[in-house]
């Protein structure tokens, strides 16, 4: 039971996200300042990749 690259590209998916909620979170809950901007503009960039990480699938 190997990985194709459907599943790999799930798996980039599902970690893009978590990461980009991770970072929303910092932005929304520990950086109350101009710090949390940038957190809360990387969070969205990382939605954005996986976004279209999970269009590539089955395309690839």
């Amino acid at each position: 039971m190997g990985m194709n690259k459907n599943t790999v590209l799930a798996w980039a998916t599902f970690i893009m996200i978590l990461m980009g909620l991770l970072l929303i979170g910092l932005a929304v809950f520990q950086y109350q300042n101009v710090a949390g901007w940038g957190f809360g503009a990387v969070g969205i960039g990382f939605f954005a990749i996986a976004w279209v990480f999970n269009a590539l699938k089955g395309r690839v």
